[in-house]
């Protein structure tokens, strides 16, 4: 059933009626060909759609669309592209190639938003956009991934800017039967299920979505059966209060699993996309329970199936509801499993703040767990530290997988034709393979500045355009509205700032010296001009002010069409942006960036990054490829702020002005750090490298796993926590009863070959009480000095003589001038072969706290 072809509604005259097929599929939204041919069709509606392919043919009279199936040259173009359409469905992928044996994988991607395209608005900004990249990479690559979400009926807002740049909020009700989404229909009837909320139930429509080969599942609340209360719970994302986020949480999370069961769906991985999703893995729990698992079996059978993605590395930013609220809300769940209740709280139990807390619950329901840029992943692994126990921060089990961002979609279509001509033909398949990219050095400075300057006078008049309806919406002057036109020169360097208008991201920072800006912008030899966008959430007053005060600023005489705010910032005014400008501009608060992806989006298309060193941009600046805003690395908010703001217009002064003025005919040292940035940048922040990453590192692992576990009636699920149980019930019998640290003498057990003089032996007795010591490392722990930082040094310890009541010797040399306690420590930790990680089990016995 859920294998079905998906088409329009509409009937479309035969010679042209794969049109319905292909405008509800998303494929088109990342090929140029499908595109155009779509906006041939009536190019006014085309525009007046959003570029909505399904609304278009609704829109559509039959006399048109009947001409259009005698137009021979719409023929043969529309011939073309479903030839490509039905090779890419068919063609043999990269999964299949590397991976044909592991059939049985099946993933299923839990995320609160999905970014595809302009035509399906229920995304608000990266995170959602990342999870648009992730399943377009899943489908090219052929990873067999079905996606879980929220149909939300009124999208996130609309960003209207009036007169004096407050932000003003407008809501619109989709007519979902004219998105490209199709209702997932059971015997003629609109699938639904059904959830358990306090005192009634929820019903939940099932849509799907297209996206290549592979489908997304969205839920809607909006049916018939509910109240008005609970039909508004999909209406909006990230809207209404705390009550609102946790019901939707749970339609997401609850209502996800059960909408594939509906489907016949049975995934062996389920992806957390940030901890929106968790109350999936209580679901999951129940279903086990019902099978008659003991508790701590099924935990440990959803984890093995389970991989968590954070992206959030501030405490304030993951969510969290007060105990009595989760108990209200999951009131029907712990009914239901009323002797497992305070177990499923301990799940999200944050200790310290007594809150429920739904990374908590990804994190102990999860077996593998990852950040999204490798300072992402460190700053994850400190603010989670405690939660596993006495160790270093570096040895928390959660792992990093850089973003990326899907290239088709996000490359401008004269860059992928030039690209066509240059590179190897099979650049788009292998998109991490860096040496076919060294072939950018071949391509003419002039091919190149052609194109960069085509897609920049692209931007200006679509910039231009945004303007004047903007002002002609709020009834100013027709001598206002005219002098947009004057607005932006095409050939002075442009630099670019969008995003959401969060206040960590310092959207405002290049004001903080308006004498100096002034100096720069006014420039007549070497000008410099500024295009901002973003939306700041309706109940961030702050983010708003942002926003009024750079709008204010570019009203100013000094700065106006020199300094210009954009509205209503969305995927395809980021495609003008990202491929337009000379520069892109980000200058958060280091290091709350967990990875940022619009500045990917810009290096694809030969855009220079000009960046704090935060996120992604950190592990991928390499000093040629564009710029980094210098600052002490652990400076607190202020000092980073002056030494940013410094920087910021230093290197503005001092690099980036001059090279990109430093021409005759042609900019070539400008384009030769783009080449750079494309060489450097476009093979591995891309999300075939991120979603090739996601399957090897965690859902091949996770898939075998979970297989593992529930084999044999849950045979290994079973003896995991029978074994992780056992272990934390008798670990308090663990102890260090004895440390031999004299530095003197060495045992003669040693031969001498394999002791160097600066070593000595250190041994140690361990009491075990009824564990067995070979579930256990017992480790000395010291720092040694890398000439950069003091780096970790873990010495595994060998068991010497028998076991004695419970106690074990232990051995192992060291260096010789390290002495116990002020230098190095001894550890005991459980180990198992079948653990996903050497930290599952947070319990550690260590001399730091023996003394």
């Amino acid at each position: 059933m859920q294998n079905a072809i998906l088409k329009v509604a509409k009937p479309l005259p035969p010679a042209i009626e794969r049109l319905s097929e292909l405008a509800i599929n998303l494929w088109f939204s990342w090929n140029p060909d499908a595109l155009q041919l779509f906006a041939q069709m009536d190019p006014a509606k085309w525009a007046q759609t959003g570029h909505n392919p399904v609304r278009l043919l609704y829109d559509l009279d039959d006399a048109t669309l009947e001409a259009l199936s005698n137009n021979t040259d719409f023929l043969v173009q529309y011939r073309q592209v479903i030839s490509k359409f039905d090779a890419y469905l068919n063609d043999p992928t990269w999964f299949q190639d590397k991976h044909g044996d592991r059939g049985y994988v099946q993933v299923a991607y839990f995320s609160a938003e999905f970014g595809f395209h302009e035509s399906l608005p229920i995304y608000s900004g990266g995170l959602g956009i990342l999870a648009g990249d992730h399943a377009k990479s899943a489908s090219d690559l052929g990873i067999p991934l079905v996606g879980v979400g929220l149909l939300y009926k009124k999208g996130y807002f609309t960003q209207k800017i009036d007169a004096s740049g407050g932000q003003h909020s407008e809501l619109y009700d989709y007519d979902f039967a004219k998105l490209p989404i199709a209702p997932v229909l059971h015997e003629g009837a609109h699938r639904t299920v059904s959830i358990d909320m306090p005192g009634r139930a929820i019903t939940l429509q099932i849509w799907q979505v297209q996206v290549g080969r592979n489908r997304i599942y969205l839920l809607d609340a909006d049916h018939e059966a509910n109240n008005p209360a609970d039909k508004e719970l999909t209406a909006q994302l990230y809207g209404g209060n705390q009550d609102t986020r946790i019901a939707q949480e749970i339609v997401l999370g609850i209502g996800g699993v059960k909408a594939l069961r509906a489907l016949g769906i049975y995934p062996n991985v389920y992806h957390i996309n940030e901890g929106h999703a968790a109350f999936l893995t209580l679901e999951r729990l129940k279903e086990l329970l019902h099978l008659g698992l003991p508790f701590h079996v099924a935990v440990e059978t959803v984890r093995s199936a389970t991989v968590f993605t954070t992206h959030t590395p501030v405490p304030a930013g993951h969510d969290t509801f007060s105990i009595g609220m989760v108990e209200h809300y999951l009131g029907p769940l712990f009914h239901e499993l009323s002797r497992h209740k305070q177990a499923i709280i301990a799940l999200g139990l944050d200790h310290h703040t007594g809150q429920f807390n739904m990374t908590h619950l990804a994190m102990n329901t999860a077996g593998l767990r990852n950040g999204v840029s490798k300072l992402h992943g460190q700053v994850s692994r400190e603010m989670f530290k405690e939660f596993h126990g006495h160790i270093d921060a570096n040895e928390v089990p959660i792992g990093s997988i850089t973003n990326g961002v899907h290239l088709d979609t996000w490359t401008a279509p004269e860059w992928k034709e030039l690209l066509d001509r240059f590179l190897p033909g099979t650049w788009r398949e292998e998109q991490g393979n860096k040496h076919q990219w060294q072939q950018v050095e071949v391509i003419p400075d002039e091919s190149i500045w052609k194109v960069h300057q085509q897609l920049k006078d692209d931007l200006v008049r679509f910039a231009r355009q945004n303007i004047m309806e903007q002002r002609k919406r709020n009834g100013e002057s027709e001598e206002r509205i005219a002098e947009v036109r004057q607005y932006l020169n095409p050939k002075a360097l442009t630099i670019g700032f969008a995003r959401r208008f969060a206040t960590y991201k310092r959207a405002n920072m290049i004001f903080n010296d308006l004498y100096r800006l002034k100096k720069l912008i006014s420039d007549p030899d070497r000008p410099v001009q500024f295009i901002f966008a973003g939306k700041a959430h309706p109940a961030d007053y702050p983010g708003q002010e942002l926003i009024r005060e750079i709008y204010r600023i570019s009203q100013m005489k000094e700065f106006i069409g020199k300094v210009v705010m954009l509205e209503n910032y969305d995927m395809n005014m980021a495609r003008y942006l990202v491929q337009g400008v000379d520069v892109w501009l980000n200058n958060p608060r280091r290091p709350l960036e967990a990875s940022g992806t619009s500045g990917q989006k810009a290096a694809m298309n030969g855009v220079l990054n000009f960046s704090v060193l935060d996120g992604w941009w950190e592990e991928g600046y390499n000093g040629m490829n564009g710029w980094a805003i210098g600052s002490t690395g652990t400076a607190d908010w202020a000092v980073q702020e002056k030494e940013n703001t410094q920087s910021i217009y230093h290197i503005l002064e001092k690099e980036i002005i001059p090279l990109y003025y430093n021409q005759g005919n042609l900019p070539h040292q400008w384009i030769n750090r783009m080449k750079r940035s494309i060489q450097s940048l476009s093979p591995v922040y891309n999300t075939h490298r991120m979603v090739q990453d996601y399957t090897e590192e965690t859902y091949l692992p996770t898939a075998d796993r979970a297989r593992l576990f529930v084999a044999n009636h849950y045979e290994i699920a079973t003896k995991v926590a029978d074994y992780k149980q056992f272990i934390r019930n008798n670990w308090y019998q663990v102890k260090i009863i004895g440390i031999d640290d004299r530095s003197a003498k060495l045992s003669t057990e040693v031969p001498l070959s394999e002791i160097k003089p600066s070593t000595k032996e250190v041994s140690a007795q361990v009491h075990f009480g009824p564990i067995w010591p070979q579930d256990t490392a017992v480790e000395i722990i010291y720092y040694e000095d890398n000439g950069e930082k003091w780096e970790q040094r873990i010495i595994a310890m060998e068991p010497t003589g028998e076991l004695v009541e419970h106690i074990q010797s232990y051995k192992a040399a060291i260096p010789g001038h390290l002495i116990h306690g002020p230098h190095f420590s001894i550890r005991v930790r459980p180990i198992s072969t079948n653990f996903a990680h050497s930290f599952e089990l947070s319990l550690v016995t260590s001399t730091l706290s023996w003394q």
